[in-house]
């Protein structure tokens, strides 16, 4: 009889999973210093009309961790960054790693109570921040008692109290550095939610990082190519794009924020080869009325993940986009993904694809139970890229486990879908009701939870409903108390007031009541329904 959730062992970090022929372990930094030494003088890393050569990038990276070290942090140490994209976010990332650092990217769109509370659960002993979210911060600036003496560094900013960067780092030599990293040591810990409360730290090892310059060798990556990051350093979806250029050796080009025009021509100026989007960047991308006059011709590879990309946008895409269309469904936890190659399967387009290279991908029923294809369930997989589980959360980490009649584990995925007779999945309703808007994860239960504060609010229901602009938008469907004064517009901006950027509500409307199941819950795919009906599935 294959083992429960419940009676798995209790381990802290989840070993390994075996699953087909690993390569030898390389770390990354070790991979940046052999394209270093090969190749000097390419660009490893543009951003705004600045360039560094990989042999300066090298070096860049010598120093961060000499002044990690000077500052007293050690190997398996945390530090956190909350900054905008820039050359100097890179070269902290990458040389935290080389320094055998642990490193912690924060959400940029957070509230103050998240931000705190990250900082603190992480165990972060320096924290590197960006002018633009100072007064975010300035509020918790005094509690923040786990960082070492010197422990803020402030990237473009001076403030009493923080290192200016360049001073920082400039003090040390750029003589070579190096820290033995093993294959489980830890490489960051990305946050499953950064606007209210606590959200979940997602552990990843070194090994997991490095397997991916493999996995994702079949997209094209090599040392001639050139990566438009588009998405913030903070976002899993951002690593998982822009880490196989660093590791073949290629150009990252960095935007500092999103645009639809400077996209275009960034990408036609620096003939950019390989960009990581997500649907709703698309979606801009291809509605622009100048689309078409750009030349987009250097494309390889385009890829699309964090929400399902609709099929009519994949279809104007093969139409328009040169270069190969990849969708890839996953999670940042890891533990099986799969991929759609666009070009190759016109039919498939309503589909998230195949899975991918060592994955293995099945569904589940509610009671655990294995389903044949066709039939509709919660997706499971598992596969050699897996978290090491959520930081300092063993009991949440064990939630996530399904292990099949042999005993091998699988990580449960919260959403639902169905294999069709080709083996191609079908991606359906979410299982937690999560509101994926412009590639954030937006959970409704957070901004339900502040709604019942409110003294006129007695019921509350979050849903996602269409939005051009960010794919999802969250609305508030409220139940009002007897004789409440508040109307919808107060509501509204009471709730805005408190809430993180991604989380914000598009709009409050009252209802008389909630419609609910039997044993009292609330019934969301039906409050969905009127605002989904012939856009497709998300009802």
């Amino acid at each position: 009889m294959p083992p429960d959730t419940a009676a798995a062992p209790s381990v802290e970090y989840i070993k390994p999973a075996n699953v087909g022929d690993l390569p030898p372990f390389e770390a990354t930094p070790d991979m940046i210093r052999q394209t270093a030494a090969a190749a000097p003088d390419r660009i490893a890393v543009k951003c705004e009309g600045r360039a560094i050569t990989w042999g300066d990038f090298d070096r860049r990276l010598n120093r961060v961790a000499r002044a990690l070290a000077a500052s007293g942090l050690r190997q398996g140490d945390k530090i956190a960054v909350l900054a905008i994209n820039s050359i100097e976010y890179l070269e902290v990332f990458m040389g935290a790693l080389r320094a055998g650092v642990c490193v912690v990217p924060l959400s940029t769109m957070g509230a103050v109570d998240a931000l705190e509370g990250m900082l603190d659960d992480s165990d972060s002993r320096m924290f590197f921040l960006g002018r633009q979210f100072l007064d975010l911060v300035a509020p918790a600036e005094g509690r923040l008692n786990k960082l070492v003496p010197d422990g803020r560094i402030a990237f473009d900013f001076t403030r009493a109290g923080w290192t200016g960067y360049e001073a920082w780092v400039g003090a040390q030599s750029d003589a070579p550095f190096h820290a033995d990293i093993d294959p489980e040591d830890d490489f960051n810990i990305i946050y499953s939610s950064g606007t209210t409360g606590l959200p979940k730290g997602i552990l990843h090892s070194h090994r997991m990082r490095s397997l991916m310059r493999d996995r994702l060798a079949a997209f094209d990556f090599a040392p001639d190519t050139i990566s438009l990051v588009s998405t913030p350093l903070y976002s899993n979806t951002t690593i998982a794009g822009m880490l196989p250029t660093i590791q073949h050796g290629g150009t990252v080009v960095l935007m500092k924020k999103f645009d639809v025009v400077q996209f275009l021509e960034l990408a036609q100026a620096e003939h950019a080869t390989h960009a990581m989007l997500v649907p709703v960047q698309y979606q801009r991308l291809l509605a622009h009325p100048d689309f078409d006059r750009y030349d987009l011709s250097s494309f390889k590879m385009k890829l699309s993940t964090s929400a399902p990309l609709r099929a009519q946008t994949k279809a104007d895409c093969l139409k328009r986009w040169p270069g190969r269309l990849v969708e890839i469904y996953g999670l940042t936890e890891g533990g099986g993904s799969c991929t759609l190659e666009a070009n190759l399967h016109p039919g498939k387009l309503h589909t998230v694809g195949q899975p991918g290279l060592g994955c293995v991908m099945k569904i589940i029923d509610e009671a655990g139970n294995e389903l044949p294809r066709g039939e509709i369930g919660e997706i499971v997989g598992r596969a050699a890229m897996m978290m090491k589980g959520y930081y300092k959360q063993a009991a949440k980490t064990r939630e996530l486990f399904w292990h099949d009649k042999d005993g091998l584990m699988y990580f449960r995925s919260g959403d639902m879908g169905r294999f069709d007779a080709d083996g191609f999945l079908e991606l359906l309703d979410r299982r937690k009701d999560m509101i994926i808007s412009g590639g954030f994860n937006v959970y409704p239960a957070d901004i339900e939870v502040l709604l019942l504060k409110h003294p006129d609010v007695i019921d509350v229901a979050v849903i996602g409903i269409p939005s051009d602009q960010w794919g999802e938008s969250p609305l508030a469907l409220v139940v009002r108390r007897d004789g409440a004064a508040a109307d919808a517009a107060a509501i509204l901006a009471w709730a805005n007031g408190q809430l993180g950027k991604t989380q914000r509500l598009v709009g409050v409307e009252f209802r008389d009541s909630l419609p609910r199941s039997t044993i009292g819950k609330i019934m969301k795919r039906e409050l969905r329904a009127p605002f989904w009906e012939g856009r497709g599935s998300r009802i």
